[in-house]
């Protein structure tokens, strides 16, 4: 008897683990999720076919493979802390210090991506305001930090998801790419800075902390891995090539990077593919979204960020419109705004609570104060430019 009350005691605790472990994947995971249900239920409408394998744009998924393996593989030398660790230790005031934090996450959205940006950047910025005491930045800092990482990821075509789609999907050429976004983005830079300077008092500021030293020749081969995937990104070698050549040196140089790619990333494109390529073929649907789109992409698309968030905002308008320009800013500037605008901006709230226990509402307050802002004022300044043909 006791043996068997031992053994189904094991049982449940082992089920109770499982559910646990469930539950937070769950959790941490809901955009993929979400796209995965919308998937199913449009498969009922579009039964599966060979269609289907016209829906994934593999070179977007290879591309956004390549980048987060190796960046990946640079956050685990701590190549990205110590880079940033050495600029914010010449500033020494509370105000530049934030700002060398915002910027340098700024910065690296443009790089690594924004989720990337935020996972490798946040982390610092609450080692900075913890040791130094000043936690009552922590909330404006992080929000700063997830505004500058939707925003500052709109130049380049790898910063933020939705680009390397859109870029790949219609073939943008690079100079018009940046052309379409700098206009948002330098308004994005001063919104930024003005904010910064203005909620931030000029505080004496001391950083304590131990320096890191890099491993010369991994940090020389991670780099080069990087740019071979910048490379990818810019079509200057066929894609393929770096899903050789990337996961081979990874796996003999840092198989735990290859584990830690965010894999429920890549599915989340993989489900949004299937829930828009079959959204496209429901003839109702695409005349209602089409109507709605030929009044006003820009509008149109930025309003959609704030109810689906940006990236399955792009892979579903991008069925019904060529006007990719529009599309483009819209879905960019629409990272604004709700929490789940944008998928950093999940990313962020997590981290701030995992922190900040009992803060939620607090948080979630002043993050809505500043991104309606920034949404508001980024969309009528868009407006404005197209009203004057700018």
């Amino acid at each position: 008897m006791k043996g068997t009350h031992g053994a189904a005691a094991e049982g449940a605790r082992a089920q109770n683990t499982a559910a646990k472990a469930l539950l937070h994947f769950a959790r941490k995971n809901v955009v993929m999720l979400i796209a995965l249900v919308a998937a199913v239920i449009t498969m009922f409408f579009v039964p599966v076919d060979r269609a289907y394998l016209g829906y994934f744009d593999f070179r977007t998924l290879t591309c956004l493979f390549c980048v987060l393996a190796v960046v990946s593989a640079l956050r685990n030398i701590y190549f990205f802390y110590t880079l940033a660790r050495r600029v914010v230790t010449l500033f020494k005031t509370t105000r530049m210090s934030v700002l060398a934090l915002v910027y340098i996450t700024f910065i690296g959205s443009m790089l690594i991506a924004n989720d990337m940006a935020l996972l490798t950047f946040l982390p610092l910025g609450y080692f900075v305001l913890h040791t130094t005491k000043k936690e009552k930045y922590m909330a404006f800092t992080f929000i700063m930090q997830n505004i500058a990482a939707n925003l500052g990821g709109m130049l380049t075509p790898f910063g933020n998801p939705q680009n390397l789609y859109l870029y790949s999907r219609f073939e943008i050429p690079n100079l018009e790419f940046i052309k379409i976004m700098a206009p948002p983005f330098v308004f994005a830079v001063l919104l930024i800075t003005l904010c910064c300077i203005v909620f931030v008092k000029s505080e004496p500021l001391a950083l304590d902390g131990m320096e890191v030293k890099l491993n010369r020749r991994r940090t020389a081969l991670y780099l080069a891995l990087f740019a071979l995937s910048i490379v990818i990104v810019f079509r200057g070698i066929p894609y393929w090539i770096g899903l050789i050549v990337i996961p081979a040196v990874l796996l003999f140089a840092d198989r735990k990077a290859l584990a830690m790619v965010d894999y429920p990333l890549l599915l989340t494109f993989v489900f949004f593919f299937i829930f828009a390529g079959n959204m496209a073929r429901i003839a109702p649907v695409r005349t209602f979204v089409s109507g709605f789109l030929n009044r006003n992409v820009l509008l149109v698309s930025t309003l959609s960020c704030q109810f689906i968030s940006n990236v399955p905002s792009a892979v579903l308008l991008s069925q019904f419109t060529q006007n990719y320009a529009d599309l483009l800013v819209g879905v960019n500037i629409g990272g604004v705004g709700t929490l789940i605008a944008s998928l950093a901006s999940l990313i962020t709230f997590r981290e701030y609570l995992h922190h900040n226990p009992g803060k939620t509402w607090h948080y979630v307050r002043t993050f809505s104060a500043f991104n309606f802002g920034f949404l508001a004022l980024l969309l009528a300044f868009m407006l404005l430019l197209k009203r004057f043909g700018l």
